[in-house]
C-alpha cells in the first residue's frame, strides 16, 4: 500500500519512521506542500494520502483524488471539520482520523495556558529579561477552590477535568451527551450556567455547525468578570471580533488561545502590511492579557508515537478491507467526542 504524506514536518518524518517499522506492507512518500485541489494531483498513483487538520480536503480536493483512483484520506488528528464528507461517502473515499491519540497532553496545555494567562508568567518573564523584579501587574488569582467551567467532556475534556479536581477546584461541565463516569468529579449544567459561574472557562470541544461560535457576543456578556478563558479545540468555536470587543471591555482576566480563527501558515509567515492589517489574530496579539500558541497542545513524543501508530492501524485495516475505530464516516458530530 502506499501513501502521499502531505504537509511534512520533521517530526512527522521521525515518528512515521520510527513507527513504520511494524507496517512493512506500508510505503510512505513525504511531501513538504499540504493537500489541497492544486496539489491532490500529486496523488496520482498512490492509494490514499495522509493530511492534517488544516488541509483543504473539500469537493475539489476529492474528486480530483478520486480521478487518481485514491480510496483514502488519512487524518492524522481527531478534528474532521475540514473534510466534506458527503462528498468522500458520494465519491467512496473512506476518511479515517485518530480519536484519541494523547488526551492529557492537550489537557494539560489547556491547564499551562490558563496558569500562565492567570500568574503573568510571559509578562513576569519580559521584566525580569529587563532586570525588572517589581512586582506590579502581575496579580493573579489562586485556583483553589474556584471554579472550572468545561465545556465538551470527551477524552481531552475529561482529562482536564481531572487536572482541575487535583487543583482544588469546584468543575463544571457541559456537554449534551454527558460521560457518566465524570459525574463524581463535575457536576453537569446549562451552558447558561457554566458561563455565568465559572472563574475558568476552557473549551474541549470538536467544531460542528451547532458549535461554530458559541462563544460570542452573548455568551461574553453571560461570564463574570475576570474569568480565564482557554480555547484548544478549533479555533471557530469562539467568534473572534466578539472576543476582542469582550476584550477592550476587561471581561478577561486572560485569555489563552492555542488556536484561532485564521490558523493558517500566512497569519505568522505572511508579514506584508495588508495581512498584518485586516489579521484579527495580529489584533489578539496586542493585548498584554491574551496569550497565544501556535498549535502545540498535541505536541509530545508520547502524542506523537500514538497518532504514527494509530494512523498506520487505520491505513492497514483499510488495505485488509476491515473496518477501524478511526473511520469518520457514519459519525454523529458532537460534543462528547472530542
Amino acid at each position: 500500500m502506499r501513501l502521499l504524506f502531505y504537509d511534512t514536518k520533521s517530526y512527522d518524518r521521525e515518528a512515521f519512521d520510527r513507527a513504520a517499522g511494524a507496517f512493512p506492507d506500508i510505503e510512505i512518500d513525504y511531501l513538504k506542500t499540504d493537500l489541497g485541489p492544486r496539489t491532490a494531483p500529486l496523488a496520482e498513483g498512490f492509494d490514499g494520502v495522509c493530511a492534517f487538520v488544516n488541509s483543504d480536503i473539500g469537493k475539489d480536493t476529492l474528486q480530483i483524488l478520486s480521478h487518481r483512483k485514491v480510496g483514502l484520506v488519512l487524518l492524522r488528528c481527531a478534528g474532521f471539520n475540514n473534510v466534506d464528507l458527503k462528498t468522500a461517502q458520494e465519491l467512496g473515499i473512506q476518511v479515517m482520523r485518530v480519536p484519541g491519540y494523547s488526551p492529557e497532553a492537550v489537557a494539560e496545555h489547556a491547564m499551562a495556558l490558563a496558569l500562565a494567562c492567570n500568574r503573568r508568567l510571559y509578562k513576569a518573564y519580559n521584566k525580569v529579561r529587563e532586570n525588572d523584579f517589581s512586582l506590579n501587574g502581575l496579580m493573579g488569582f489562586t485556583f483553589y477552590q474556584k471554579t472550572a467551567g468545561i465545556i465538551g467532556t470527551g477524552k481531552i475534556g475529561a482529562a482536564m477535568v481531572r487536572i482541575c479536581k487535583g487543583f482544588g477546584m469546584k468543575v463544571l461541565a457541559y456537554d449534551p451527551y454527558p460521560c457518566e463516569s465524570l459525574r463524581e468529579l463535575a457536576e453537569y449544567v446549562s451552558l447558561d450556567h457554566l458561563l455565568a459561574g465559572s472563574d475558568l472557562i476552557s473549551l474541549h470541544c470538536p467544531l460542528s455547525d451547532a458549535a461554530r461560535h458559541m462563544i460570542n457576543r452573548d455568551a461574553i456578556r453571560k461570564m463574570k468578570d475576570g474569568v480565564i478563558l482557554v480555547n484548544t479545540s478549533r479555533g471557530a468555536l469562539v467568534k473572534t471580533q466578539d472576543l476582542i470587543e469582550g476584550i477592550l471591555r476587561h471581561k478577561f482576566a486572560g485569555v489563552g488561545l492555542d488556536v484561532y480563527e485564521e490558523e493558517t501558515p500566512n497569519v505568522f509567515e505572511d508579514r506584508s502590511d495588508e495581512i498584518l492589517e485586516t489579521s484579527v489574530t495580529a489584533r489578539l496579539l496586542s493585548f498584554p492579557n491574551v496569550m497565544i500558541t501556535s498549535h502545540q497542545g498535541f505536541f509530545t513524543r508520547e502524542a506523537l508515537a500514538a497518532i504514527a501508530q494509530t494512523t498506520l492501524e487505520n491505513a492497514s485495516a483499510y488495505a485488509r478491507g476491515e473496518e477501524c475505530a478511526g473511520r469518520v464516516q457514519g459519525l454523529i458530530p458532537r460534543l462528547c467526542q472530542r
